[in-house]
């Protein structure tokens, strides 16, 4: 089996010595009362694509451990108990059957001896994969095996942004208003905006906004100076409510004699019945500069319905074709996709084709606004393609602008509590970026496996970086000091390698990705991984890499050549003219 991701904790099989999870006294400590049977031997695990494995398995305070006992091939699974959305028992005489949904989308089954063991086991595990406190979960107990070369939590500083946005323009500065979170408790205590707006402005025009969710700087276009902020809807309610402040603040942002666009992510319904809730939309007759568009993009339980169908349709074994295009057409996943990516075109199209800045916001700002700003940056900018640029982009307008991971995913698909604010909006953001990866393929340095990393570590991870709502929450909780940033791990040369995109070709072009019906798929690589074998996908993908690989040595024994070429040809005539001439 492949070492090659054993640090990501979830479910993966690791040769014994290699593995760097190990479980301390400290956390065993902790968790002892909820483990009631800490083992259990000749456990039989199923997995799909592999033949079933006798064992024993084990309970820590953070994971599942199952070792298999062929003397063959030794090897262990870990799973962390936070990747565990929900599990089913059953019971045949004494024998016990725990089926184990992922958060991952994977399911696994383990058969147990004995009514007591599995009662006890499945108890264990329901308790442990459910831990309220924050301050329990892995990421505070994991001690990394590995050299920490670079701090993750110190690589996208909000300074280090503003350093690239300074050396082109000075209209812009960085606002310390926030520094102790009392403005805006989901902002970042640093935010980027017009140089003109002093800081108690800021402050009377959050008050004007959702949540405090002023408008600030969220991408700087250098071909043409025009600019995408993002914020919360305007508090205007019933009675029409002004705020000159947030007029001045958002106008700064025009050139003279231009208009902005509004792009609103709700339909016009949605935004008008929240003027009765006291929230509403930028007014005409206060924003003349500004032409309002209103864009529909779901939120919330819709959008988890539309995950645990699409879950389902790709679960089903019935093979019945009819049954699967009605059921993924059902789900409305791609609908999804289609609306954010037109969205974010949209907002692109403004920019760089029409020459004019833009405002985005949908209700709060954290969701919707967020999945818009990042993906028309992926478009409009060629630093978003790589992996660094990227990683700075989801820290930039997902982590400090406040997207709130927390509560979006403590479930996923399979979880029975029906909650009211976990809705898959990453998940539906990284399913866009892999549409526009697909139709660009040599345009993105990084490849889909860093997508679905992504993904996985959002929703399970032994890193910090995706615990709380919101900067204020992760300074709190002193999240840079008691745990390990996911970028100190994946900024690793080594680890960096597996994620590098064999095709890329640095392109400083705008890309325009289709959004036509025909140019959207679904997404296999997260969808269909644990319900069909990824071996020939896998083994194509390998060819490739070792062609484009010859090619590259071709290429350099092709110049190395034509150099050799060019150095006789220069001997040649050389020597030709040092050669007297003939009678």
């Amino acid at each position: 089996q492949e070492l090659e991701l054993h640090l990501s904790g979830k479910l993966r099989f690791v040769p014994i010595g290699c593995r760097d999870i190990v479980p301390n006294l400290e956390e065993t400590m902790e968790f002892a009362e909820l483990i009631k049977t800490p083992r259990a031997d000749n456990v039989i695990l199923h997995r799909p694509f592999y033949p079933l494995v006798e064992g024993t398995l084990c309970l820590t305070g953070h994971h599942l451990i199952f070792s298999s006992r062929r003397q063959d091939n030794m090897e262990e699974l870990w799973l962390l108990h936070s990747n565990i959305d929900s599990i089913e028992k059953r019971f045949l005489g004494s024998l016990g059957t725990i089926i184990i949904k992922c958060k991952d989308l994977r399911i696994i089954q383990l058969d147990i001896p004995g009514m007591e063991e599995s009662l006890n086991i499945a108890s264990s595990i329901e308790a442990l994969s459910t831990l309220d406190s924050i301050t329990l979960m892995y990421p505070f107990f994991y001690r990394p095996m590995f050299e920490v070369i670079e701090d993750g939590w110190h690589s996208f500083l909000p300074e280090q942004e503003f350093e690239l946005l300074s050396s082109i323009t000075n209209e812009w500065r960085l606002s310390y208003v926030n520094k102790d979170f009392s403005v805006c408790p989901s902002y970042p205590p640093i935010v980027t905006v017009p140089k003109s707006i002093d800081d108690e402005s800021l402050c009377k025009v959050a008050t004007f906004r959702h949540g405090g969710r002023f408008p600030v700087l969220s991408y700087y276009h250098k071909k043409n100076g025009m600019v995408m902020m993002r914020s919360s809807q305007p508090l205007t309610g019933t009675n029409g409510r002004r705020c000159k402040e947030d007029e001045k603040l958002i106008n700064a942002t025009l050139r003279a004699g231009k208009r902005g666009y509004i792009i609103d992510t709700r339909s016009l319904n949605i935004a008008q019945q929240a003027r009765a809730k006291g929230g509403g939309f930028e007014q005409e007759a206060h924003y003349p500069q500004w032409r309002r568009i209103h864009k529909s993009i779901e939120r919330y339980n819709i959008l988890q319905e539309s995950l645990i169908k699409l879950v389902e349709a790709c679960n089903d074994q019935s093979h019945n074709m009819d049954r699967w295009l009605s059921k993924l057409e059902a789900s409305n996943w791609l609908t999804h996709i289609k609306e954010i990516l037109t969205t974010a075109c949209l907002a692109a199209q403004c920019i760089d084709r029409e020459g004019a800045s833009v405002l985005v916001h949908g209700t709060e700002g954290t969701d919707s606004t967020l999945q818009v700003t990042s993906l028309a940056q992926i478009i409009l900018d060629p630093r978003c393609r790589t992996i660094r640029g990227f990683e700075a982009l989801v820290e930039r307008e997902w982590l400090q602008a406040g997207h709130p991971f927390q509560l979006r995913c403590a479930q996923s698909a399979y979880s029975n509590s029906k909650q009211k604010w976990e809705a898959p909006v990453f998940l539906l953001f990284l399913d866009c970026v892999w549409q526009i990866l697909r139709q660009f393929p040599c345009s993105f340095e990084f490849n889909y496996h860093f997508l679905i990393m992504l993904f996985e570590h959002s929703y399970a991870s032994q890193f910090g970086t995706f615990l709380g709502n919101n900067e204020n929450e992760r300074c709190k909780l002193k999240l840079p000091q008691k745990t390990m940033s996911l970028w100190s791990w994946v900024n690793r040369p080594e680890e960096l390698n597996r994620f590098k995109n064999p095709l890329f070709e640095a392109n400083s072009l705008v890309i325009w990705p289709s959004v036509a019906p025909q140019s959207l798929q679904l997404w296999e690589g997260v969808f269909l991984r644990w319900n069909r074998s990824s071996k020939f996908l896998d083994e194509s993908y390998e060819e490739m890499i070792n062609i484009i690989k010859y090619n590259k040595e071709l290429q350099v024994k092709v110049n190395m050549l034509r150099r050799q070429l060019a150095e006789l040809e220069t001997d040649d005539s050389t020597q030709d003219d040092g050669m007297p001439e003939s009678p």
